[in-house]
């Protein structure tokens, strides 16, 4: 059974869409991921799930329950970190993540002591004297720190250095592992490539695709070069529908395939190639291929 489950899920502000019939399904031990431009969604849709904005209509359940209306013991199960964290700088670090534990009915404090010693944060220091980069450490600690079978990122690396996303990423992997299922919202496409398992692409409230990175990649635009042993011309290629910028420069022909490259590769031998190089689109690529299209 899927941990997050969503069908037809829609938010909307007067007539202006936050989303609008949003379905996917995050399974245990799966990274998903969400990209899209900024006011694509992305936020609107992770607030809706945790119930901290009121769906307009649709289905939404965690771990099975109904997650649109209020549960204490859900809630439990659930990390949460918003792309925009709001704390009380009055407390230190570890205090305010003490408060938060003893919300929980929990004692955490070795787990926060390993967590912080990880993500090297100073906890006796009050939160308001913290720079943004150690206040996005506080966040990331209260996250993950009760471990939940459910975890909500919303562009968990803003304002950490590169050590501590390294460490962030391994954090991640352990909850993974350990069964949870994550959402994952970044603006950083390299991040989610390395660390999404799957990924969906929003545009103006809407879903444009749901798919494995790999799948992705495999329907995305692929630049090849074949080069000859004697000078070669275009013409002798004749036309596929799904190649497209095909030129000739001396012994060597350049183009781009979108899908399958078995005809392509083929002619290619009958014609005599001697070498082969490809170079498949980047996440980067197909992400704007999609948005730039709608």
């Amino acid at each position: 059974m899927a941990s997050i489950h969503l069908e037809k899920l829609s938010k909307f502000y007067g007539k202006t869409v936050g989303i609008k019939e949003v379905s996917f399904d995050v399974n245990p031990g799966e990274v998903f991921g969400i990209l899209g431009p900024n006011g694509a969604g992305k936020t609107t849709a992770i607030r809706t799930i945790l119930g901290l904005i009121r769906a307009s209509s649709g289905v939404a359940t965690i771990l099975g329950q109904d997650a649109l209306t209020p549960n204490k013991d859900l809630r439990r199960n659930i990390g949460y970190l918003p792309g925009i964290a709001a704390t009380y700088d009055r407390y230190t670090a570890r205090g305010y993540l003490q408060f938060l534990a003893e919300m929980r009915g929990l004692s955490l404090d070795s787990r926060i002591e390993s967590l912080a010693k990880r993500i090297d944060l100073a906890l006796d220091i009050h939160i308001h004297d913290l720079s943004k980069g150690n206040r996005q450490k506080v966040s990331l600690i209260q996250a993950f720190m009760h471990n939940p079978k459910v975890l909500c990122l919303d562009e968990p690396t803003s304002g950490l250095d590169p050590l501590v996303q390294r460490e962030f990423e391994k954090i991640l992997q352990e909850a993974k592992s350990a069964g949870a299922a994550v959402i994952l919202s970044s603006h950083v496409l390299s991040e989610v490539e390395h660390l999404a398992d799957r990924i969906a692409i929003f545009f103006q409230g809407r879903i444009l695709v749901v798919d494995e990175i790999a799948a992705l990649k495999g329907r995305a635009r692929h630049r090849i070069e074949f080069t000859f042993p004697e000078e070669i011309k275009v013409e002798k290629f004749g036309r596929f529908e799904n190649v497209s910028e095909m030129f000739a420069e001396r012994e060597r022909i350049r183009c781009v395939v979108k899908g399958s490259q078995k005809e392509l590769l083929r002619r290619a031998v009958e014609l005599g190639a001697t070498e082969v190089r490809t170079e498949e689109s980047s996440l980067e690529e197909i992400f704007l291929d999609l948005v730039g299209s709608q």
